[in-house]
C-alpha cells in the first residue's frame, strides 16, 4: 500500500537551528531517505518552495479567489513529502515516526494512504 508522508514545519525552524543542528537533521533524512531506498519502499518525495512563493485557491462566493501564500489554518505549513509504498500503516506510521522535524520541534507528519489510479477504494 502506498502512504504519503507530509511534512508540515513551523515557519522558520530550519533556519533557528544551528549548523551543526541542520547539519544533523539533513543528515538523519539523507539516511532514513537511503534506507527506504535500499528496502524498495521510496516511491519518491521533494521539498517545497519557501511558502512565500506559494499562492492558495479557495471558493468565495461560489468563484475560485486566489491570495497570496499558503494561508491554510494552520500554524505549521506544508514543506514537503515522501511517497512510501510499504506493507502497512504501521510501518508508514514508523518511518514518519523516525522524522528528524518531529523530534527537533519544528514540525508534524501526517500520514495518508494514496488512492489508486480509479479512486473508487476510498
Amino acid at each position: 500500500m502506498k502512504y504519503m508522508l507530509l511534512i508540515h514545519n513551523r515557519p522558520g525552524f530550519v533556519e533557528e537551528l544551528t549548523e551543526n543542528e541542520r547539519t544533523e537533521l539533513f543528515g538523519e533524512v539523507d539516511r532514513i531517505m537511503g534506507e527506504l531506498t535500499e528496502t524498495g519502499e521510496l516511491v519518491g518525495g521533494q521539498a517545497l518552495a519557501d511558502p512565500s512563493t506559494a499562492v492558495t485557491i479557495r471558493g468565495v462566493d461560489g468563484r475560485p479567489a486566489v491570495t497570496d501564500g499558503p494561508f491554510a489554518e494552520s500554524k505549521e505549513q506544508f514543506a514537503g513529502y515522501v511517497e512510501v509504498d510499504c506493507a502497512s500503516r504501521e510501518r508508514a506510521v514508523e518511518i514518519a515516526s523516525s522524522w528528524p522535524d518531529v523530534r527537533f520541534g519544528g514540525g508534524v507528519l501526517e500520514v495518508r494512504a494514496v488512492m489508486h489510479d480509479s479512486g473508487a477504494e476510498m
